[in-house]
């Protein structure tokens, strides 16, 4: 039987049209989640194990929670209207997870063939080929960290075992994995950088985040990153995974900031475009629809891309 009632991010709700919800920037992935109070303790995240946010919260952005056949009797018609082009379930570790992941997988491919990922942590890769087989598309590890140092900072666990995982999966299943990674957690630009190189050259999908305070969480007092550092971590981002330039181009200072790309970068070419898995938008995310804006959900304009630029070289 499939999991009763899965939580669904305000966005996602207005465009199935559970809710009446102002929206700047509609999503064009249908975000969903399967929460709990988390086993895990990520420093950054209202989910966390000593987390003192709203269950309902993840990052800034409101999860309601509603019954599962409500979202699966909208979901089919909104993916015919091409208003959701994927979704994406995102699962935090608790004792019946993964058996309740597998449930909603399932529920959802029954009524739609919608591309499905799911952003989760497997414990091993028999949990990785069962996610497959029931038809998700792409898996999303939530590395976040750029460094073994970050990671136990702001994570804990085992980094060796988290990045063995990993690179099982994009061993065993090309283009069937994908990272996440969050910018200004500590580290520096260049170990940014090495990070979404590494991940590249193994086939991974690379999500950008920006590290965003959230009330409650250990981290809740943290600044959240330059908006120039960031968007040198994007533009990076884009010329890795576009293959137009590697990390041994780029150049970098003595505090290992990045100083030159090696290529230049196409004012249309969207690297300042939300990261991540196809038609993935996550409108505002990780800052207000007032800005400053991080990660764009739509197509920039030609002004906002000009000033992008600036922002990235740090003259406004």
């Amino acid at each position: 039987m499939a999991h009763s009632v899965v939580n669904v991010s305000i966005g996602t709700a207005a465009v199935l049209g559970l809710v009446d919800a102002p929206m700047a920037v509609a999503p064009t992935t249908a975000y969903l989640m399967l929460g709990g109070r988390c086993l895990m303790n990520c420093s950054f995240c209202a989910q966390a194990r000593e987390s003192q946010s709203s269950a309902l919260n993840l990052s800034r952005v409101t999860w309601p929670e509603f019954e599962l056949r409500e979202v699966l009797a909208r979901l089919p018609d909104a993916v015919m209207q091409g208003a959701i082009r994927r979704a994406c379930l995102q699962v935090t570790v608790t004792a019946d997870a993964f058996e309740q992941t597998l449930s909603i997988v399932g529920a959802v491919k029954a009524v739609s063939d919608v591309p499905f990922d799911v952003a989760i942590l497997p414990r091993g890769m028999a949990q990785v080929r069962q996610l497959l087989d029931a038809g998700v598309e792409h898996i999303g590890f939530g590395l976040d960290a750029a460094c073994e140092r970050v990671f136990r900072q702001a994570k804990g666990g085992n980094w060796a075992q988290s990045l063995e995982l990993v690179k099982e999966t994009a061993r065993a299943f090309p283009g069937r994995g994908a990272v996440h990674l969050i910018v200004g957690l500590g580290e520096t630009e260049r170990e940014m950088v090495e990070r979404i190189q590494w991940a590249h050259d193994r086939g991974l999908e690379v999500g950008l985040f920006a590290f965003t305070p959230v009330r409650g969480t250990h981290l809740a007092e943290k600044s959240p990153p330059e908006l120039a550092t960031y968007r040198r971590m994007q533009a990076s981002c884009w010329l890795i995974v576009h293959d137009r330039a590697r990390i041994e181009e780029m150049a970098f200072d003595g505090g290992d900031q990045l100083v030159q790309l090696g290529v230049p970068l196409p004012v249309e070419s969207g690297a300042f475009r939300t990261s991540g898995c196809r038609d993935c938008n996550r409108p505002f995310y990780n800052e207000q629809p007032s800005g400053p804006i991080y990660n764009y959900p739509r197509p920039l304009t030609a002004g906002e891309a000009a000033r992008a630029i600036l922002e990235m070289e740090g003259e406004v």
